[in-house]
């Protein structure tokens, strides 16, 4: 199994309506993105700004590695560029 965990610090100068459809494009990448979990949440820690939480666990690693092709993904990534600095943890099960 493949863990995917992205943390989206969302800047300070995007309004709620942003971040909320930047969420909603998160979300929409569930059905093509082929994971057995798929997460999108705003943390509820806020001490360091907004923060977007992407939470996805892959059964196997072609399942991953198609997700990080998808034209999709790639278009997400682009959205949450303009909008936030990000971290991500993967790692194997």
């Amino acid at each position: 199994m493949q863990r995917h965990i992205v943390l989206f610090r969302v800047r300070d100068d995007v309004t709620d309506p942003e971040l909320f459809a930047a969420m909603d494009t998160l979300r929409a990448l569930e059905p093509v993105a082929g994971a057995e979990l798929w997460r999108i949440e705003l943390s509820i820690d806020v001490r360091k700004g907004r923060v977007i939480v992407e939470d996805a666990t892959f059964t196997t690693d072609a399942a991953f590695s198609l997700f990080l092709a998808l034209p999709e993904h790639r278009a997400a990534g682009e959205v949450m560029a303009r909008i936030s600095d990000w971290w991500v943890g993967d790692y194997s099960e």
